[in-house]
């Protein structure tokens, strides 16, 4: 990824935080063995402040959509505050294997780490930490069923474990799903929008990523009619931008 690249999925700015369209298949910051990362890029989002931005918060790997990142270490410990009381909004797409038979419903089912040597995989433990996610039908097609999914807690891989324990795993999930390590198909999950209150005398920022390409097929057969129409967002002096991807 160039600079260049790197600008392009800029989706929003103001003077506290920037949303940028994580592509999948990218860490999004360099793990205990090396290799690229998102972080890698930073530089070319600093926007003239002394200081590249930095994570507010995580999406997997092969997860893609709406990252928020912190400008300075105001605004990262303001949005740390905001992520942990669960104030902000997250809505994923995701499209899965068969599919729920109503049309919309809660999941409450506590997540636990499989193994502490087996890094960030979770099961359902009555014991573990609480973890609940909304969901609702969007579209059906070919077998699949396409979601959006509002994680209500932040446990690790949360979405995922949760759809599949339902009996619908993600398209595309090699851990908890029937996708093999090949990445073939990559996993159907996206970071949708993001809604973040973060000005106490300003209405909260709601920010949208455009479908990602590797998703596209599968949405379409599931109705998705293929266009976007994602919102404009006013920045923090006022003037309106509009996102990326907007004519994709």
């Amino acid at each position: 990824m160039t600079p260049d690249e790197m600008l392009a999925r800029l989706l929003y700015r103001d003077g506290m935080m920037l949303v940028v369209d994580k592509p999948a298949g990218l860490s999004v910051h360099r793990g205990p063995k090396g290799g690229a990362s998102l972080e890698d890029y930073f530089t070319a989002l600093r926007f003239g402040l002394p200081r590249d931005p930095a994570l507010a918060h995580r999406l997997d790997k092969d997860t893609s959509g709406c990252l928020v990142l912190g400008r300075h270490r105001k605004a990262l410990a303001l949005l740390g505050k905001l992520f942990k009381q669960g104030e902000v909004g997250k809505t994923y797409w995701a499209v899965v294997e068969g599919g729920p038979a109503e049309d919309e419903g809660l999941i409450d089912m506590p997540l636990a780490e499989i193994d502490k040597n087996r890094g960030w995989w979770m099961k359902p433990d009555p014991h573990g930490k609480p973890a609940q996610s909304t969901w609702k039908v969007m579209g059906r097609g070919d077998g699949k069923t396409w979601l959006a999914l509002e994680p209500l807690t932040g446990r690790t891989h949360q979405l995922r474990v949760h759809c599949a324990e339902m009996g619908w795993p993600i398209v595309g999930d090699p851990i908890y799903g029937t996708a093999d390590r090949s990445g073939i198909p990559p996993l159907h999950l996206h970071s949708r929008s993001i809604t973040v209150p973060i000005s106490k005398n300003k209405p909260a920022v709601t920010v949208e990523a455009p479908a990602p390409e590797h998703m596209r097929e599968l949405l379409k057969l599931c109705g998705w009619s293929g266009s976007e129409q994602l919102a404009a967002v006013v920045t923090s002096d006022g003037e309106i931008e509009e996102q990326a991807g907007r004519e994709r």
